[in-house]
């Protein structure tokens, strides 16, 4: 039994980390000689998580991502990838966040955010659960509006266009498509900087059901 066996794989701050060795009066020194014995893992600056061998439950990237920089829910590519709509492994966790874009690299991964409006944000966002933790992800179809949404010099104008994007450029599984809510993508539109494209998108989706 180690002191981090009821923290689990959540990624802690440093008033937890003192909470859990309360003799200790230089908590700073104590987390250094945490991480450099590797019980624990730094994932920015008061930011940290228990390795592995500690908690014997695996590191969660995307729950991380969820805590290194928020308010943000885990999409674009990674989340296509997560469902399992692209075959190309991600090694980028893209998030999506109100805040500032910013980028973050610790020893558990590479961590990306790009800045959307409050509007666009709260759209099509979800409660996942893996490994006995919950996160929040973007939905499919919030997912693949985010790809587009980001993607610079993206114009998606025809339909041809959207059927070349989704079969060539990024190999989605299109026989997907028929589950997606049009809903999503038509909320996902009105507040998106990609208005035409996703409106094209939903076209192409009404023109294959």
């Amino acid at each position: 039994m180690t002191p981090f066996n009821n923290i689990g794989n959540i990624p802690f701050d440093s008033t937890i980390l003192a909470s859990l060795f309360p003799k200790n009066k230089h908590i700073n020194e104590k987390a250094r000689a945490l991480e450099k014995s590797g019980k624990i893992i730094r994932l920015k600056k008061g930011l940290y998580v228990a390795s592995p061998e500690e908690t014997g439950k695996p590191i969660s990237q995307e729950l991380i991502a969820n805590h290194l920089y928020g308010p943000s829910y885990v999409g674009r590519e990674y989340a296509l990838r997560y469902y399992g709509l692209i075959p190309e492994r991600v090694y980028l966790l893209t998030s999506v966040t109100t805040k500032h874009s910013r980028d973050f690299e610790n020893a558990t991964g590479n961590y990306s955010y790009q800045n959307c409006s409050p509007e666009y944000f709260s759209i099509g966002v979800r409660m996942e659960q893996s490994d006995g933790v919950t996160f929040l992800i973007a939905s499919p179809e919030k997912a693949l509006c985010d790809v587009i949404n980001f993607s610079k010099n993206l114009n998606l104008r025809f339909m041809k266009d959207v059927e070349i994007y989704l079969e060539e450029d990024i190999r989605f599984d299109t026989d997907e498509l028929k589950n997606f809510n049009i809903d999503i993508l038509e909320q996902c539109a009105r507040t998106s900087r990609k208005q035409q494209s996703i409106n094209t998108l939903i076209k192409y989706l009404h023109s294959k059901r």
